[in-house]
């Protein structure tokens, strides 16, 4: 295995770990919160919006499985990368649109996507993405762990990730793993 680390703020993390959970070469995705200047946030300290903080996820990947550059892809389409500070109903610099690389190369494939989707016009505004180091990462609390899986009957997983993760598996259903299709 060519395991790797991956990290994105793209809004809710309970909706894209909920994505990114499927993929085929994902061992792992943790929720929590990176990019901001508090030590060992609280999810009350990051609603707020003053700790500086993201809402991401932490993914570990086998490189051989999916690449790094599907997983950008996959972070790109999955969420809007054109609004500043904002994922549909949730409003906050929590909230933003981020990649934090580990290394040299995930800044360069970073940078190169956005340049890519920006030329061939895929979206209809500009890309605001935040390409930034990746920091210290702190893990969300036990229950924003594998949320959508444990908690599928609430509301919020019904009406809001499940409709997501439905338009996801249709256009990349290649990537996900055949035991949930």
């Amino acid at each position: 295995m060519n395991l790797q680390k991956a990290t994105f703020a793209n809004g809710c993390f309970w909706c894209t770990e909920a994505i990114f959970q499927t993929l085929k070469g994902v061992t792992s995705v943790t929720s929590g919160y990176t990019g901001g200047k508090t030590e060992n946030p609280k999810y009350m300290e990051i609603c707020n919006g003053d700790t500086g903080h993201a809402e991401a996820i932490e993914i570990e990947f086998d490189a051989d499985v999916l690449s790094f550059d599907e997983l950008l892809l996959i972070f790109f389409k999955t969420h809007n990368p054109t609004t500043l500070n904002r994922q549909g109903n949730d409003v906050g610099t929590q909230y933003r649109s981020a990649v934090f690389y580990h290394n040299d190369e995930q800044k360069q494939q970073a940078e190169a996507m956005i340049k890519r989707l920006s030329d061939e016009q895929v979206f209809d505004k500009p890309i605001v993405t935040h390409v930034v180091p990746a920091d210290v990462f702190y893990k969300a609390e036990d229950y924003h762990q594998n949320y959508f899986n444990d908690n599928t009957n609430k509301p919020y997983c019904s009406f809001i990730i499940q409709p997501k993760l439905n338009k996801f598996a249709k256009e990349f259903t290649d990537k996900i793993r055949p035991e949930l299709l």
